[in-house]
């Protein structure tokens, strides 16, 4: 198998055209993830809902955990890291499966697979898309499906802190200068944001949060017409922390990919300190409160 860099990762970022078809999507997901490590890729990650498009109630218990268990398998025999972009899940990873988890309503989760098949690490999107798009007003409520996470969720890599989110926090800047204070240098965000949003918004919150975070933000979009109702924006993008587009998926299906120099993140924050300058507003705050 191909080696890693340890501070230059190759990273791949996958876009779909995801359908209400499981197997579908599964041997795209497989194919195109194949198609990245031949070409080096060390850490791949997948767009939201790649697999359970339009099909989360049907989103059975056995089929969360045979779904876990062939990410776990292709992770290992690919000797690849995988950020499995996410899944309707109501079962502990990497225990015993429960009846009892989430009995209301799933989390929409997205769990890190590492070269050894195990399940590194998991994170349940924050903020749900509850929201009135475009128009027509179309109405989306993430909330009538899903239930929130509660946390912010970094894991240890090979290169470094890796900061989570998931398609509508990228509008919550506060998520992910907590993702930095924890220590992230990367941030990988899988992603559905559809095309009215997309089209506004994508590349900006994108950038944004890469710059205002001066970390790498790796976001793997969906990227088309999944029903006549249906479609993404895509755009998928790797963004360094000075907020240059590395690579892009433009629509369909495709691969981003690029090699990240982690030294470069400490480059970027030690020419502009923005955490020190944040944490000195901060101490004149409280001095200016505590004159008052």
């Amino acid at each position: 198998m191909l080696t890693m860099k340890k501070n230059f990762p190759r990273v791949a970022a996958i876009q779909m055209v995801s359908t209400r078809s499981y197997d579908k999507n599964w041997a795209i997901t497989r194919e195109l993830t194949v198609c990245a490590r031949e070409q080096g890729a060390d850490i791949v990650i997948w767009p939201e809902n790649f697999l359970a498009y339009g099909e989360t109630q049907n989103f059975s218990l056995q089929r969360q955990r045979d779904t876990l268990d062939a990410i776990s398998s292709l992770s290992k025999s690919l000797e690849l890291w995988i950020v499995a972009g996410t899944l309707p899940l109501q079962i502990n990873v990497g225990k015993e499966m429960s009846n009892e988890r989430y009995t209301e309503r799933p989390k929409a989760t997205t769990v890190v697979f590492d070269v050894n098949g195990s399940a590194h690490v998991e994170y349940s999107k924050i903020y749900l898309f509850d929201a009135k798009i475009g128009s027509t007003r179309s109405i989306y409520r993430e909330s009538d499906d899903y239930l929130h996470g509660n946390r912010p969720v970094i894991f240890e890599s090979p290169w470094g802190r890796v900061g989570l989110a998931i398609c509508y926090d990228l509008r919550f800047s506060e998520l992910f200068l907590d993702l930095v204070n924890m220590g992230a240098k990367m941030i990988f965000v899988p992603s559905a944001f559809t095309k009215t949003t997309g089209r506004d918004h994508w590349e900006l919150l994108v950038r944004t949060r890469a710059v205002e975070t001066q970390c790498y933000v790796v976001a793997a979009n969906q990227g088309g017409r999944h029903s006549k109702k249906l479609s993404t924006w895509g755009e998928t993008m790797i963004v360094d922390p000075w907020g240059k587009v590395l690579d892009k998926v433009v629509k369909g299906k495709g691969i981003a990919i690029a090699d990240l120099d982690i030294s470069y993140v400490d480059r970027v924050r030690a020419n502009i300190p923005m955490r020190e300058h944040r944490e000195a507003a901060k101490k004149r705050a409280v001095k200016m409160t505590q004159l008052i």
